[in-house]
């Protein structure tokens, strides 16, 4: 359920009742889920928990066996053209043009959206690539890489980013200075954003609604204290001293990195 103090009932994504299946394997069963305008929402889960089928399934790339997902109240059949206007994505792995220049692939990508120069200024301050815009993509580092990924992402000031990994592999300083900007964008603007991660603390640091599934169901929501405080009604380690580790751990039987 949607955290208490949002200023809208009106969800921007709503997931009701959706099931997906790959022949024998039930990858989403029944999920339903609300996000609100403003809202940064953690999806956690192992390895085939799901996530990452859910997630296609709101971008559109993948459609549902049954249920519904409303995009701000629209549906994907006959609405695509509008919906990806409002939506910023980044993936895990993006593969860009080596031979472009930092500069050059934020115009590429600014030019789907009619987008004129001075927005690709303001992304590349944005993201803080402003000494490496002239940069070939083949020479920056892997966390340049992934900050390029993220301002392609912000290009047509989304209304909803949804984020797939977006810091696996870097280092903690590279990890950082993607947190930066996405808090950033949280403080500036009302956006919502789906996070999918592998690291506890990014949850923790993002996203002020959390949201544990596997094997294809949500086992658990809610904001990182009521999370903290009741994980399925056991009272498995004292409040204090337990972490979100933790009440992943008592919910799958699972560590997140397995």
């Amino acid at each position: 359920m949607p955290i208490a103090d949002m200023s809208s009932n009106h969800p921007v994504i709503e997931v009701k009742d959706v099931h997906k299946s790959f022949k024998s394997v039930h990858a989403v069963c029944g999920v339903n889920l609300r996000i609100h305008e403003g809202q940064f929402v953690a999806l956690l889960g192992p390895n085939g928990a799901g996530k990452t089928t859910l997630v296609e399934m709101i971008e559109g790339i993948q459609k549902p066996d049954s249920g519904d997902i409303f995009i701000m109240g629209k549906q994907w059949h006959g609405n695509a053209d509008e919906l990806h206007r409002i939506i910023g994505i980044s993936l895990q792995e993006t593969y860009f043009i080596d031979k472009l220049t930092v500069k050059e692939t934020l115009r590429l990508f600014a030019s789907f959206y009619d987008l004129n120069a001075r927005r690709v200024d303001e992304i590349i301050e944005i993201i803080g690539l402003k000494e490496k815009r002239k940069s070939y993509v083949a020479h920056i580092s892997g966390g340049q890489r992934q900050r390029l990924a993220l301002g392609i992402a912000l290009i047509n000031s989304p209304k909803i980013l949804l984020l797939d990994e977006p810091t696996t592999g870097l280092d903690p300083n590279a990890r950082r200075e993607i947190w930066e900007i996405l808090l950033e964008l949280k403080r500036q603007t009302r956006a919502s954003l789906i996070l999918t991660t592998h690291y506890m603390e990014e949850a923790q640091q993002l996203c002020d609604y959390i949201i544990i599934i596997d094997k294809g169901k949500i086992l658990a929501e809610g904001t990182l204290s009521q999370l903290l405080k009741d994980d399925g009604g056991e009272k498995i380690i004292e409040y204090r001293k337990k972490t979100l580790d933790d009440v992943f751990t008592a919910m799958t039987g699972r560590r997140l990195d397995e």
